[in-house]
């Protein structure tokens, strides 16, 4: 009888600690958040808000952040990926593949039909810059130029699409080159200017502004319209040497997840990241920009759990998005 007893209470006490280790294991949350290239400034992004994220939950929601080839592969993955998955990418691409079409209309759009939207990240905008001894001040004057655009990035789709939109097709020299080797090849003289997408301040821009004169090519209202995107203002000041405003474009770009994820785990996830947004924003300008206003330009359905968190904030979503 006592080794019965001894037994049952042996039992009793592996049960209590399984229970225990299950319970400490499920207060930590793990979630793979997929953001950009190594270097670039959507993978920083992803560093600082992991950091942010774990400060914030008092270490209870650890985000590791994976490299990826961009925005397209991002999502493709949330067709497949169980569980704690959250990507990020301009929303118009989500609307993409959830209508078949673009870069995912040889896929079935019923695997992408469980994507939800979670918060709004910096946007990506646009950069043409130049060489300081240039002169070139409108899109006109960089004919004759040799520009580097990278490879497989939406700047560089972006900045091939607005070369042909104004003109400058077989205008302008295309360097054969990776984006990450632009701030030494203007530096070198290997080329004219760059094109960059991401928020401001840009790092490789900020880099290649500290050793040498550079300028911003501004856009004028009527190239924007032609563009379809939704204008920016650079402010004077943001780079060294660029001393006036410089009017540009952007995409928005969001953080995603799909409804895999519990409605807990969301709430929490999208509360903590808007509470740890200005201690964000004082690691790093571009977060300053990020306001809830940007919900409204995306219309991808929100999380359930993202919409208990701004029902509860106060914050106006549109009904279609929950």
């Amino acid at each position: 009888m006592r080794r019965l007893l001894k037994t049952a209470a042996a039992l009793g006490i592996a049960t209590l600690c399984s229970f225990g280790l299950a319970t400490a294991g499920h207060a930590e949350q793990r979630i793979a958040y997929k953001s950009a290239k190594t270097g670039t400034s959507y993978y920083q992004m992803g560093v600082e808000l992991a950091s942010a994220i774990k400060a914030g939950s008092k270490g209870d929601t650890i985000l590791t952040v994976e490299e990826s080839q961009g925005s397209v592969q991002n999502v493709m993955e949330a067709a497949v990926r169980s569980g704690n998955y959250v990507f990020t990418s301009p929303p118009g691409l989500v609307e993409n593949a959830m209508a078949g079409t673009g870069p995912f209309k040889n896929r079935p759009k019923e695997s992408f039909a469980t994507i939800r939207a979670l918060f709004p990240i910096p946007s990506l905008t646009m950069h043409f810059v130049m060489r300081g001894d240039q002169r070139v001040d409108r899109f006109s004057d960089m004919a004759g130029k040799t520009i580097l655009l990278g490879k497989g990035s939406f700047g560089a789709t972006e900045g091939e699409k607005y070369i042909k939109l104004f003109g400058l097709e077989g205008k302008v020299r295309i360097a054969s080159a990776e984006l990450g080797n632009a701030a030494d090849a203007l530096k070198n003289g290997q080329i004219d200017g760059f094109v960059t997408a991401g928020s401001f301040p840009a790092p490789n821009l900020v880099e290649a502004a500290a050793s040498m004169p550079v300028s911003l090519v501004s856009l004028t209202d009527d190239q924007i319209a032609r563009t379809g995107r939704l204008k920016q203002i650079i402010p004077a000041g943001t780079y060294a040497g660029v001393d006036k405003d410089v009017a540009t474009t952007f995409l928005p770009v969001e953080a995603f997840t799909t409804t895999a994820m519990d409605e807990e785990t969301a709430y929490l996830l999208t509360k903590t990241f808007w509470q740890q947004k200005a201690a964000l924003g004082d690691q790093a300008p571009w977060w300053k920009a990020v306001t809830p206003d940007m919900l409204m330009m995306t219309k991808v359905r929100l999380h359930p759990g993202a919409v208990r968190y701004y029902q509860e904030a106060g914050i106006q979503i549109p009904e279609g998005m929950r």
